[in-house]
């Protein structure tokens, strides 16, 4: 089923609450200041049943100046709109304003209703009506019908009523595919229930249930009850005014102008890049920076206007610009917005969100950043895919480039699969989640890390690679450590590179000696080999080479990876043949004795207390032996 928003503009006291009451039957001022001055200060909500059995949800916005941005937060969920025009007053600035909002929010279908009926004689309403005719020319609703009603005395509300029926079935429905997104245009408690938030939701679908995210502060609640129309029902459908009980947030922590979104589906940004139109009524040129109000969904905040072409935007005119926001908001492509001049506040303009997160600050007057912004807004899906991989830093998770795209999660990955058939798309798994990267982007990274790894290899033939730790702080560092493992990982599946625990290689390259370093590694390990059970310090012996202790380091690294020396304690390393002989004496001396203390270790070694404790201690950790008290007795590898 279909379901719209029919929502009410128009000058202040020009009838639009009592037209309502006059179709529905509810009055939807709702509050004591309402009542007392006879005007609509925040939005109204009922419900209205059409001939046709069709039930669509009303929204009846303020008139005056002063409430405009109260307008703004309702506007942004019509569907249709009843533009309302006292017969006795005429068009007035209100008219025009919210004529001009609805245009820049795109509300395309309506109908022009002329109250007050009851008012003025027929030569009077064929003025009125004639300059009506003229100021709908060239707008949104220039073709609409036109209405003469009065809400007094009923006059035209059926045939009101028979209108919005047929020109309802022409209008698009909002799509209820995909993630849900409601902005809030009203938040407050109820007693044994707690949070409540109203709006209408514009795409997608909530169930009772229902795991959703309030942005921008990235809040979680569960839906714990919905309601559509004052009914309770289990699910609520894009097009609907929907009020829904939240568990787990407090009153305070919701305001106007929150979205309720899927978990994944909605980015929080301070920055819009944009689609900007100046109104032709504008008063002057909008200077690039200027500091304007910006009103999306149900939300308003502050923000400068940075123009990307141009240094002044004239009025009835359009750009690409970003626009830098003072707070948080929640957008996803194609969202409309508005602007008002920051002082005095009129309604400017307005336009399309291009990128809802763009990250970063754009350089003015650069061909490609335009020409980036025209593919993000108006390219196939497989363009805008591409481009926005392509000018991202990360490895976005699969749902974070939907979200960041605005295309549904679904063609999201059926695009993504496709694109990585053909190499244009590299598709990086790990941990159950996608992360994709563009196939240009993917294949720079593998090219620019052969040219590192080749010069390490040639500077540090003895090392095992490149640390990871290194690698990634110099060319990786806006990856985490885990994202940055996957990537190696798929490299590596690709035979670009090879990896062991701590580094990256070549995967033709092997540690090896360079031209002199054979000889001298052969002149230290039989110096070590001929000390016995005695090996000289470590830094006794690169001391006594004329090696620094970089170059010491690097030598000492690469003979315990190639298993030459093994470590047995604080700078005492031995060789490996030696190691094992020591082995090998003592595993026959606890067979045959049972126990060994140190002193008994240093007299069969024929070496000191300096030495044997430190392999006692190594063998301790081995298992060839057990320390019980001072004595050492055979341990569980003797015993195996």
């Amino acid at each position: 089923m279909k379901h719209l928003i029919i929502g009410t503009a128009g000058h202040v006291d020009h009838g639009k609450t009592a037209l309502v009451k006059a179709m529905t039957g509810v009055d939807t001022d709702r509050l004591k200041e309402e009542k007392e001055r006879g005007i609509s200060i925040e939005l109204g909500f009922t419900s209205l049943k059409l001939p046709s059995g069709r039930r669509a949800g009303i929204v009846d916005v303020p008139g005056h100046e002063r409430f405009i941005k109260h307008m703004l937060a309702g506007a942004g969920g019509f569907d249709l709109v009843m533009l309302v025009i006292a017969a006795d007053e005429g068009v007035m600035p209100q008219t025009r304003e919210h004529l001009d909002i609805i245009r820049l929010l795109q509300v395309k279908k309506g109908v022009v209703v002329l109250t007050k009926a009851d008012l003025v004689d027929e030569e009077w309403l064929e003025l009125v009506t004639e300059e009506v005719r003229d100021f709908l020319k060239d707008t949104v609703l220039e073709k609409s019908p036109l209405i003469t009603v009065s809400a007094v005395t009923g006059q035209g509300i059926d045939t009101l009523l028979e209108l919005l029926d047929h020109v309802a079935e022409e209008t698009e429905a909002k799509t209820g595919a995909g993630p849900p997104r409601l902005p809030v245009d009203r938040v407050f408690s109820i007693t044994g229930f707690g949070t409540v938030v109203t709006g209408t939701l514009v795409a997608g679908q909530l169930r009772i249930g229902d795991v959703v995210k309030v942005q921008p502060a990235g809040l979680t609640a569960r839906v714990r009850s919905l309601q559509v129309h004052g009914e309770k029902v289990d699910v609520a459908g894009a097009g609907q005014r929907v009020a829904a009980n939240l568990v787990g947030l407090e009153v305070e922590q919701v305001r106007r102008g929150s979205v309720v979104a899927g978990v994944n589906n909605v980015v929080p940004s301070n920055r819009l890049d944009v689609r900007l139109l100046l109104l032709k009524s504008a008063d002057r040129p909008l200077k690039n920076r200027s500091r304007v109000r910006f009103y999306l969904g149900a939300g308003e905040t502050l923000g400068r206007v940075v123009l990307l072409d141009r240094e002044e935007l004239e009025p009835g005119s359009m750009a690409y610009a970003q626009i830098e926001l003072e707070e948080m908001v929640a957008a996803v492509k194609e969202d409309r917005f508005v602007i008002r001049s920051y002082s005095p506040m009129q309604t400017i303009g307005g336009g399309t969100v291009i990128d809802a997160a763009p990250g970063r600050k754009h350089k003015r007057f650069r061909s490609e950043v335009l020409g980036a912004l025209a593919t993000r807004e108006r390219g196939t899906p497989e363009e805008i895919l591409e481009q926005y991989l392509r000018g991202n830093s990360t490895l976005p998770e699969i749902a974070d480039v939907a979200a960041g795209t605005g295309l549904q999660l679904s063609l999201a990955k059926e695009l993504a699969n496709r694109l990585a058939q053909e190499d244009r798309v590299k598709i990086i798994t790990g941990d159950g989640k996608a992360y994709l990267a563009s196939g240009e982007v993917y294949w720079r990274w593998a090219g620019e890390l052969e040219q590192m790894l080749d010069s390490y290899h040639h500077e540090y033939p003895l090392r095992e690679g490149y640390p990871k730790v290194e690698l990634r702080s110099r060319k990786f560092s806006f990856l985490n450590n885990k994202v940055f493992q996957f990537l190696l990982n798929s490299l590596g599946r690709d035979g670009k590179l090879r990896c062991t625990a701590q580094a990256v290689a070549m995967p033709s390259f092997t540690s090896g000696t360079g031209p002199g370093q054979a000889e001298l590694i052969e002149k230290i390990l039989k110096e070590m080999s001929g000390n016995g059970f005695q090996p000289p310090a470590w830094s006794e012996l690169i001391n006594a080479h004329g090696l620094d202790e970089t170059a010491g380091l690097e030598l000492l690294q690469y003979l315990l990876r190639a298993g030459e020396l093994v470590k047995v304690g604080d700078n005492l390393y031995f060789p490996q043949e030696t190691l094992e002989a020591a082995r090998g004496q003592v595993a026959d001396y606890l067979k045959n004795k049972g126990e060994i203390s140190v002193g008994e270790l240093r007299d069969l070694l024929q070496t000191s207390r300096k030495y044997a404790l430190p392999l006692l201690e190594y063998f301790d950790k081995e298992k060839l032996t057990r320390r019980v008290g001072d004595k050492r007795l055979p341990g569980r590898a003797l015993n195996q």
